[in-house]
């Protein structure tokens, strides 16, 4: 099952791909998502939306609480079967926020639950073993540790050969450019990949 999660971040731009998804909208994603794509689930606690979405959520959560809306919406994804996840509106805004949202990919991951974040200038996904990609040759892309040090245990495809290992807290897999058809890269731990949009 796939699903399609709209977070209140820098509203996204693009095309939408709902088709075969379910689509998750996290209280203020409402005003900008409205209209450009099928909502199935609204939900949050909607202390940034002053009125009830269309469909109106089945229940409105404490402002006051333990999650952000994009975790309940993770988590309720997940527990409905969705094995794909695909995150809009997840960059910008506030900095704290955008953190989060990357911390959303890493729960995915270690969930087994293949996730993108897909904002206005790049494509982001968390990966430990392997991560491929494909199509992409020209791009910058960047792969930096999350969560501690990352070994490498094999790559290719890449302009900048990747080091044995990334330190966590170094900036040393920022800006590699995509230089075959298709890249890759085997690790031991855990990598964020941004792919960014412009070649």
């Amino acid at each position: 099952m796939r699903a399609v999660i709209l977070l209140n971040g820098e509203p996204y731009r693009g095309h939408i791909g709902d088709e075969d998804a379910v689509v998750y909208c996290c209280d203020g994603a409402y005003d900008w998502a409205k209209g450009r794509v099928r909502i199935d689930v609204n939900l949050g606690d909607y202390d940034s939306l002053s009125y009830l979405p269309d469909p109106p959520p089945a229940e409105v959560y404490p402002s006051e609480k333990n999650y952000t809306d994009g975790e309940l919406a993770l988590l309720r994804a997940i527990a409905a079967g969705a094995d794909e996840l695909s995150f809009y509106g997840g960059g910008g805004g506030r900095e704290d926020h955008f953190l989060g949202n990357l911390h959303l990919l890493y729960a995915a991951c270690k969930r087994g639950v293949r996730a993108e974040m897909i904002t206005n200038h790049a494509r982001i996904f968390a990966a430990d073993g392997e991560a491929v990609l494909v199509g992409e040759q020209g791009r910058t892309c960047s792969i930096v540790p999350f969560g501690g040090e990352v070994h490498i245990l094999e790559s290719g495809g890449f302009y900048y050969p990747l080091p044995e290992k990334f330190v966590y807290g170094s900036t040393r897999g920022i800006s590699n450019v995509v230089t075959a058809e298709r890249a890759f890269l085997r690790v031991q731990g855990t990598v964020l990949v941004f792919v960014d949009k412009e070649v």
